[in-house]
C-alpha cells in the first residue's frame, strides 16, 4: 500500500483563513508536511493579532477612562497606540479589509473624544469677562524717548477716563530681549463687546487720533494679540516699584493647551512665595496656541534666585519634565515698566 493519504492547509492570505485540499498522489507526502508546517505557523500569527485585538480594545477602554478623569493626559497614553498604527501599515495590506471593527481600523482611523466646550471656557474665569489685548511696537532707536513721551501723554487719560470701558494693565520698554520695543497691555472689562465699544469711541476722540498719527511716524512694525487669562493665575493689579518684570511666551504644539493648563494649574503654586507671578495668558487672535507668563522681580538677582529656589520645591522639576515638549518655541523679555504704567 502507499502511503496513508494526509490532508494539509494553505494560507489564503486575501480571506484570512486555511483552505482544505489532499495531496495529489503518496509522493506529495513531503509537500503536505511543510504545507501543514505553513498552516501551523499562520495560526500562530493569527493568534497574536488576536492577542493584540484584544490589547488594543483594554487600551483604548482605559485611555477613555483617563480622557474623562484628566483631560489632556491621554495623550500620553495614546503614544504606544501611535507607534502599533505605525507596524500595521505596513502589514495591513495582507489582512481582511473588510472586517469593520478590526483592530487594524482601530489603530488606523484616529478616534477623537468629542469636547463638550471650547477651550477658552474650560481654561478662563468663567465668573469674569476680561479680554486683554497685548501690544508690540518695535520704535525706531533714535525715536524711544519722544515715542514714550508721547504715550504717557495720552494713555493714562484714557485709563483713567471712566467713558471707555478699558484698563491699561501695563506699559514697558524691553530691556533684554528685542531692543527698542514697546510693550502694552491692555484690559476690556466685559469681552468683546467692551473691545468694540472702545474702538468706536476712540474714532471719535481726535487727541487719540492725533496720537496715532504722530506715534506711526515713530514705528518701524507693531503687532498685537487677543488674549484671555488663565483661571489659575493671579488678575495683574497695580504694584509699586520699583520692580523689573519678565515675559515669557511660550509657541505651543497646537492641541496641548488643555495639557499645559492641567500642569500650570498645580505649577503656580509653587511661585507665589515672592509674589513674582503677576499674571497668565493664552492667545485667542493673533498668533494661536501662544501662553504669556508675566513675573515681577526687584532685579536680576532677585530673579535668578527665585527660579533656582523654586526647583528646591517638590513637584517643579516633573512639571518642567511634563510641559517641555508640549512647547514649540519660547523667547524671554526683561522689561522696564514707563512712568505711565500702572505696574511699577
Amino acid at each position: 500500500m502507499g502511503p496513508k493519504c494526509i490532508s494539509f492547509s494553505v494560507l489564503n492570505i486575501n480571506i484570512g483563513k486555511c483552505t482544505k485540499y489532499p495531496p495529489e498522489d503518496g509522493k506529495n507526502t513531503a509537500r503536505a508536511n511543510k504545507s501543514a508546517s505553513w498552516c501551523n505557523t499562520a495560526s500562530w500569527c493569527w493568534g497574536v493579532l488576536t492577542a493584540l485585538d484584544l490589547c488594543a480594545l483594554a487600551w483604548s477602554k482605559m485611555a477613555g477612562v483617563l480622557h474623562r478623569f484628566s483631560l489632556g493626559r491621554v495623550k500620553s497614553w495614546a503614544q504606544p497606540a501611535r507607534q502599533l498604527g505605525l507596524w500595521d501599515r505596513g502589514i495591513a495590506t495582507s489582512c481582511n479589509r473588510n472586517r469593520e471593527n478590526s483592530w487594524f481600523n482601530s489603530l488606523f482611523v484616529r478616534k477623537v473624544d468629542p469636547r463638550k466646550d471650547a477651550h477658552s471656557n474650560l481654561l478662563t474665569k468663567n465668573e469674569e469677562s476680561n479680554l486683554y489685548k497685548i501690544q508690540f511696537h518695535n520704535v525706531k532707536p533714535e525715536c524711544l524717548d519722544a515715542y514714550n513721551k508721547l504715550c504717557e501723554e495720552v494713555l493714562p487719560s484714557i485709563h483713567a477716563d471712566k467713558y471707555y470701558p478699558c484698563e491699561l494693565v501695563g506699559t514697558w520698554n524691553t530691556w533684554y530681549g528685542e531692543q527698542d520695543q514697546a510693550v502694552h497691555l491692555w484690559r476690556y472689562r466685559g469681552g468683546y463687546p467692551a473691545l468694540t465699544e472702545v474702538m468706536n469711541k476712540l474714532k471719535q476722540n481726535q487727541e487719540f487720533m492725533v496720537y496715532r498719527k504722530e506715534r506711526g511716524k515713530m514705528l518701524m512694525s507693531r503687532r498685537n494679540q487677543l488674549l484671555l487669562e488663565f483661571s489659575f493665575w493671579n488678575e495683574p493689579v497695580p504694584r509699586e516699584g520699583p520692580n523689573i518684570y519678565e515675559l515669557r511666551s511660550y509657541q505651543l504644539r497646537p492641541g496641548t493647551m488643555i495639557e499645559w493648563g492641567n500642569y500650570w494649574a498645580r505649577a503656580i503654586g509653587y511661585r507665589q512665595h515672592n509674589r513674582e507671578a503677576v499674571g497668565g495668558f493664552f492667545s485667542q487672535i493673533g498668533n494661536l496656541y501662544m501662553v504669556h507668563h508675566l513675573w515681577a522681580y526687584k532685579d536680576l538677582q532677585s530673579r535668578e534666585d527665585t527660579r533656582n529656589g523654586a526647583w528646591q520645591q517638590e513637584g517643579w522639576d516633573e512639571v518642567v519634565y511634563y510641559t517641555v515638549p508640549l512647547i514649540q518655541h519660547m523667547d524671554s523679555r526683561i522689561m522696564i515698566p514707563t512712568k505711565a504704567s500702572p505696574l511699577q
